[in-house]
C-alpha cells in the first residue's frame, strides 16, 4: 500500500510513496502522532536530484526489515528540502551542531516536539571501512536511547535548542567601509587554488558569486593598470578557466554540474541545478563582458542552450529546478560518462582519435564503479587548426548518442526564487550575447511569477502557481531582483513599480524593526519547534543569502530612483551585518557586493530616444552589454537619441550614437 506521500506535489516525497516505511510529509498530524505514541520521530531530509538521497533510499528505506524497525519504533517524516528550504535550514544547522557537518541526505532523530537530539547524514545498511555506523545499528540504539534514557535525550535537545537559537540569527552589527572589502578579497586570495583555480580543496564547489565580486575589484583597481591588482584577475580567469575546462563542465550538452569531488575539476557529482547554472552563467558573462574572453562566451552559451533545451519550458514561461544526477538506484553517472568503445560506436577513426587526446579518453577512465567510463575534461587543445572542425562534429554525434539514451529525471517544479535567478541571468545574456530569444522567456517567466505567485497580503508564493508554501524571503527578494533586471532591459516603469511593492511588503512582513535584517520567513509564522525561531541568513549557502540579495535590491532601487528612503533601508541592513561582512568572505559574497554600492560610486547610464529601432535602442544594448560594477541602465522614450554616462555624482555630456557612448563607456 502507498504510505502518505502518494498525493504530495514533491516529485521527491511521491518518489518514496510506494517505500514500505510509513513515512508522513511534514506537518502537524505527524507530531502529534508521536506524541500520542510517545515515539521519536526520524527525520529525512533530501531532493530529488540528490545521488546519496537515491543510495539511502535504495539500500535502507526500501529494505523491509529496516521498514519494519523504522514503524516499529518511530514516527517518520520525509521532506523535500527544494520545497521546503526553512525547515531544511534549521534542520541543518541542528545536526551540524552535533556532528559538525551537514548536506542531503539529513538524516535526524527528533523529539515528538521536533527537537534534535541526534543526527548524521547518510548512514550505510551496515558499518563500512569509512567508520560510518550501520543504519539499523543507529536505529537500535536510538530508540533505545529515547526508551531507556530520556533524561539524556532531553539534555540533547536543550542543548541543541540553545545553539539554534544564537546559530540562527546570523546577525553582527558594525560599520561598512572600505576596509571590508580589502579584508574579503584578501580573505579570498588566501582560500584560492593557484594550481587549479577555484577556492579550497576537494570536495571544491563553484563560487560565482565571488568570482564576480573579485573581478570588478580588480576593475575598480584600474583594470589591471597596477601590479597590485593583477593577482584578481588570475583568480578570475584561472577559476572561470578551471571550471570550463573540467568535467565539472558538460561539454556535451552544456551547463554544469553541481560541484567535482576533486581539487582539479575533473569528477564531478552529475546532477545539475537551476540556482548553480544561473549564477555561473552571470559569472561567465562577466568573464567574456570584461575580460573579452572567447571561452567565457563558448561556456555562457552552452549554459543557456542547455536551460532552453532541458531546464524551460518557453509556451507558459518556466524554469525548472533540476536535472538528476543518476537514472537509477545503483547507477553512477552513466548517463554523463562515456567507455572508449561507446564513442567508437558512434564517432570516425580520426574524430575518436581527436576527442580521445583532447578529452583524456582512456582504459581506467575515472569513474570508479566501472573503470572504463570517462568524465570528458579538457585536457589538452586539438593539436592543428584541421582539428577543431572535427571536434565540434564529435560533440555534435556524441550528443546525438546521448540523447538517445534514457535521461536523468528533471524535476519540473518552478520555485519562484530559482526562476527569478534565472530570469536574471536569461535577461543578462540576451543583452550581452545579443539574443533576444533569452529576454522573450525571461519576461514571460517574469510575468507568471507576478501573475500566479505574488499576493498583496502574502507577497510571493514558493511555487508558481500553487498557493503554499508562502512566506520566504529568498522567493520575494529573488523576484524583486529580476524585475529590476526587466525595467532595466525594457524600460517599461511597472517593472520598477513591481520591485518596489515587494521591498514594501518584505519591510512589513520580514524586517525586524528592532535588530533590523529580514527574517528568512514571515514575522510571526508558527510551526513545530525550531520554526518558530527567527532566523536572519546571510551566509550563501549553497544559494545567495536572502539577506544579501535583500540588500543588493536596496542598493539598486536607490541608484535607479535617488530616492533617500532605500539608501536609509541599505545602510541598516549592511549596518546590521557589518560586523560579519568582511569575515565570511567566500560565504559572504552576496552581502559584499551590496557593500561594494554602498562604498564605491555607481554608474548610471540614461539613454532616451524613440522606442523601437535606431540609435537609442542600440545605445540601450551598448549600455546593458558594457561591463561595470555597479550600473544602472534606465531607458527613456524621448524625440532624440541622446545618452550620458555618470560616475557617481560627475556626468557626462550627451552622446548621439552607440559608438560615441561604447567610447565614453571603455
Amino acid at each position: 500500500m502507498p504510505n502518505l506521500l502518494a498525493s504530495e506535489p514533491s516529485a521527491y516525497l511521491k518518489s518514496a510513496a510506494h517505500q514500505p516505511v510509513q513515512w508522513h510529509p511534514w506537518g502537524d498530524p505527524a507530531f502529534a502522532r508521536a506524541r500520542a505514541e510517545d515515539k521519536p520521530i526520524l527525520l529525512d531530509i533530501g531532493a530529488v536530484w540528490c545521488h546519496w538521497c537515491h543510495v539511502m533510499d535504495g539500500e535502507s528505506y526500501e529494505d523491509p526489515e529496516v521498514a519494519e524497525l523504522l514503524n516499529r519504533d518511530f514516527v517518520c517524516i520525509k521532506v523535500d528540502r527544494d520545497e521546503r528550504p526553512d525547515v531544511d535550514a534549521r534542520y541543518q544547522r541542528a545536526v551540524q551542531a552535533l556532528t559538525g557537518q551537514g548536506g542531503w541526505p539529513l538524516t535526524a532523530f527528533l523529539t515528538p516536539e521536533g527537537e534534535v537530539f541526534f543526527g548524521g547524514t547518510y548512514f550505510p545498511p551496515e558499518e563500512n571501512h569509512y567508520g560510518r555506523p550501520g543504519f539499523v545499528s543507529v536505529l537500535k540504539q536510538v530508540a533505545g536511547i529515547y526508551r531507556q534514557q530520556r533524561e539524556k535525550v532531553r539534555e540533547n535537545a536543550i542543548a541543541i535548542r540553545r545553539h539554534m537559537a544564537e546559530a540562527l540569527d546570523e546577525t553582527k552589527g558594525g560599520e561598512i567601509t572600505p576596509d571590508v572589502l580589502e579584508r574579503a578579497a584578501a580573505e579570498m586570495a588566501r582560500l584560492f587554488d593557484i594550481r587549479h583555480g577555484g577556492f579550497g580543496t576537494a570536495p571544491k564547489f563553484p563560487h560565482p558569486a565571488a568570482t564576480r565580486f573579485l573581478l570588478a575589484r580588480w576593475y575598480d583597481a584600474g583594470a589591471g593598470a597596477g601590479a597590485g591588482a593583477d593577482w584578481m584577475r588570475q583568480v578570475v580567469e584561472q577559476t572561470l578557466t578551471g571550471m570550463a575546462k573540467g568535467g565539472i563542465r558538460d561539454h556535451v550538452g552544456g551547463g554544469f554540474h553541481r560541484y567535482s569531488v576533486d581539487e582539479r575539476w575533473i569528477v564531478p557529482h552529475f546532477e545539475k541545478m537551476a540556482y548553480d547554472n544561473s549564477e555561473l552563467l552571470h559569472a561567465y558573462l562577466d568573464g567574456y563582458a570584461a575580460l573579452g574572453n572567447p571561452l567565457c562566451k563558448d561556456v555562457a552559451q552552452g549554459i543557456v542552450g542547455w536551460v532552453q533545451e532541458v531546464l524551460s519550458e518557453s509556451e507558459h514561461g518556466a524554469f525548472y529546478t533540476s536535472q538528476d544526477a543518476d537514472v537509477q538506484f545503483g547507477d553512477d553517472g552513466d548517463y554523463w560518462t562515456w567507455t572508449p568503445n561507446e564513442m567508437k560506436a558512434v564517432l570516425s577513426e580520426r574524430e575518436f582519435d581527436v576527442v580521445r587526446r583532447v578529452f583524456d579518453v582512456e582504459v581506467p577512465g575515472e569513474m570508479h564503479h566501472d573503470h572504463e567510463k570517462n568524465v570528458l575534461w579538457w585536457r589538452r587543445d586539438p593539436a592543428g587548426d584541421d582539428e577543431w572542425p572535427l571536434l565540434k562534429d564529435a560533440l555534435a554525434k556524441l550528443k546525438a548518442a546521448r540523447d538517445r539514451r534514457k535521461a536523468p529525471y528533471v524535476d519540473t517544479t518552478p520555485y519562484v526564487n530559482w526562476n527569478g535567478m534565472m530570469a536574471s541571468a536569461f535577461w543578462h545574456a540576451g543583452a550581452v550575447l545579443d539574443r533576444p530569444e533569452c529576454n522573450a522567456l525571461a519576461l514571460k517567466v517574469l510575468s507568471r511569477i507576478w501573475a500566479e505567485a505574488w499576493d498583496d497580503a502574502g507577497g510571493m508564493s514558493h511555487v508558481i502557481g500553487r498557493a503554499e508554501p508562502r512566506g520566504l524571503l529568498e522567493d520575494n527578494v529573488q523576484a524583486a531582483a529580476a524585475f529590476l533586471d526587466a525595467y532595466e532591459a525594457t524600460g517599461d516603469e511597472v517593472w520598477r513599480t513591481r520591485a518596489t511593492e515587494v521591498m514594501q511588503y518584505c519591510g512589513r512582513a520580514h524586517w525586524d524593526d528592532e535588530k533590523g535584517g529580514f527574517f528568512d520567513v514571515v514575522r510571526g509564522r508558527g510551526g513545530a519547534a525550531y520554526l518558530a525561531t527567527p532566523a536572519k541568513p546571510i551566509q550563501d549557502a549553497p544559494t545567495p543569502s536572502g539577506n544579501g540579495v535583500a540588500a543588493l535590491v536596496l542598493a539598486r532601487l536607490w541608484a535607479l530612483t535617488d530616492d533617500a528612503d532605500w539608501r536609509g533601508r541599505l545602510d541598516r541592513q549592511l549596518r546590521t551585518f557589518g560586523g560579519v561582512a568582511g569575515q565570511l568572505a567566500l560565504y559572504g559574497a552576496t552581502l559584499l557586493q551590496a557593500v561594494d554600492w554602498a562604498v564605491n560610486p555607481v554608474t548610471r547610464i540614461e539613454v532616451s530616444g524613440p522606442s523601437g529601432k535606431g540609435a537609442a535602442c542600440d545605445m540601450h544594448l551598448v549600455a546593458l552589454q558594457a561591463y561595470r560594477p555597479r550600473k544602472v541602465v534606465i531607458r527613456r522614450i524621448a524625440e532624440r537619441p541622446a545618452a550620458t554616462v555618470c560616475l557617481g555624482t560627475t556626468c557626462s555630456l550627451p552622446v548621439a550614437t552607440p559608438e560615441a557612448l561604447g567610447k565614453l563607456l571603455s
